[in-house]
């Protein structure tokens, strides 16, 4: 009998997502129709997680999906917004003060790397604005720059912004313009490219959309190469609320689109985070020719690289951090041209990324790291500014489970292992 690239014969391959997945009173049951799946799943982890009402459920773990390694270039750019890896010995104090592993941080770069995903560096993600200072920002910066040297056709692109300006009442837009020139000429001084990130200190500073156009017109009158900005929403930033110099998304895309329409030679294209796909498309089909839509909705972000009959999105995605050899196999498929592939590996992520991404969605990272740690692309989980303690217990649990029937815990063992360690700390017998 044929097999697929995951070692199944084709029948378990199908049968391994003909899963039925309903909550009854708080459990979460899977029922599988094939017995060659269940007697392969005989050999897989069983746990006792936490549901709704403190009460604790058996869960049994689905054998792995073993995704077959990409063969870039696909045809959408696809960056991962990227998350540090914290020092857990470092002798600071973790809500005061910022301690990196530099070496596994970059490691994991390099994994995204070697999948044939850019690297979006130092941005939310990485916990800038969230624990992530500016110097600390740079040395990012720096690192991987230099990391990417070695890799033969590493993608990637840098976070520049102006977080070492306090939002103070009374801060000026000279004090705003000037300190995105500092940010931007240190990524520029570095070789590297520019992710134009929002500013908390320019929506204190702004009476009116007339205010951003003089920034960012002044801002990308500069740079050396077009960039991409980055409009982050208010449910990551709730700092962020009325960019654009409007509370209301639509009068706001007005004033980026302007924006953009002002400076095209200097703008690669625009990252929006709404998580609001009709929003996406509706300024995706109103960008000059050759600026380029990056969806950053983790929400919709399949039917959204794929497109429609008047264009795509192209990716700079938080969620392609924890799931990147999906995002790669789904990507390859789709360069490829198996765009059912591509839908049958990313549909069962989209769960899982609204689940990490749900209200209050900035602690989104808190879901990321702990995906790197249960695949064991890092060796704790541990974040700066102690933000693993964001999410419940339930919230990790249902994560998990998640994460699981989407075929993205690349070792079921060494994951429940780790799980059970975790649910531990909470008083959890798993």
């Amino acid at each position: 009998m044929p097999t697929t690239s995951a070692g199944m014969t084709s029948e378990e391959s199908r049968a391994r997502y003909e899963i039925d997945a309903t909550h009854d009173d708080g459990r979460l049951l899977s029922i599988v129709r094939s017995p060659s799946v269940q007697a392969r799943m005989s050999f897989v982890p069983t746990l006792n997680l936490p549901t709704a009402g403190g009460r604790l459920t058996p869960y049994l773990m689905q054998p792995p999906r073993n995704f077959p390694q990409p063969s870039p270039p696909f045809n959408r750019i696809a960056y991962a917004a990227a998350h540090v890896v914290a020092d857990p010995l470092a002798d600071r104090e973790p809500w005061l003060d910022v301690a990196v592993d530099w070496d596994a941080t970059i490691a994991f770069r390099r994994h995204l790397w070697s999948l044939g995903l850019g690297v979006a560096e130092a941005m939310d993600t990485a916990q800038r604005g969230m624990g992530m200072d500016w110097p600390n920002s740079l040395e990012l910066i720096r690192r991987s720059l230099d990391a990417a040297k070695h890799v033969t056709g590493a993608l990637i692109a840098s976070g520049a912004g102006t977080d070492h300006l306090e939002p103070r009442p009374g801060v000026t837009i000279d004090e705003v313009i000037r300190a995105y020139e500092e940010q931007c000429a240190a990524v520029e001084n570095l070789g590297g490219r520019i992710v134009l990130m929002a500013s908390r200190a320019l929506v204190k500073a702004a009476n009116s959309p007339d205010d951003y156009a003089k920034v960012y017109g002044r801002i990308l009158g500069q740079v050396k190469e077009p960039v991409i900005i980055h409009w982050l929403g208010e449910m990551f930033d709730p700092a962020l609320e009325g960019y654009w110099g409007h509370k209301d998304h639509a009068k706001a895309m007005e004033v980026a689109v302007d924006v953009i329409a002002t400076n095209p030679a200097k703008v690669d294209g625009i990252k929006i985070s709404l998580l609001d796909k009709d929003k996406e498309i509706a300024m995706r089909r109103r960008l000059p020719q050759g600026v380029r839509m990056y969806t950053g909705d983790d929400f919709n972000y399949a039917e959204l690289i794929a497109g429609d009959d008047q264009g795509y999105s192209d990716a700079l995605l938080g969620i392609f951090d924890a799931i990147a050899p999906a995002a790669a196999a789904a990507l390859d498929a789709f360069t490829q041209g198996n765009s059912a592939s591509f839908h049958d590996i990313l549909a069962p992520t989209v769960p899982l990324s609204r689940h990490i991404f749900k209200a209050p969605t900035r602690f989104y990272k808190t879901g990321v790291v702990f995906m790197a740690y249960l695949n064991g692309l890092q060796n704790h989980f541990i974040m700066i500014g102690g933000q693993e303690s964001a999410r419940s217990a339930l919230h990790l649990a249902e994560l998990f489970r998640l994460a699981d029937a989407a075929g993205c815990l690349i070792d079921p063992e060494l994951a429940a292992q780790r799980m059970r360690l975790v649910m531990a700390l909470h008083g959890v017998d798993a």
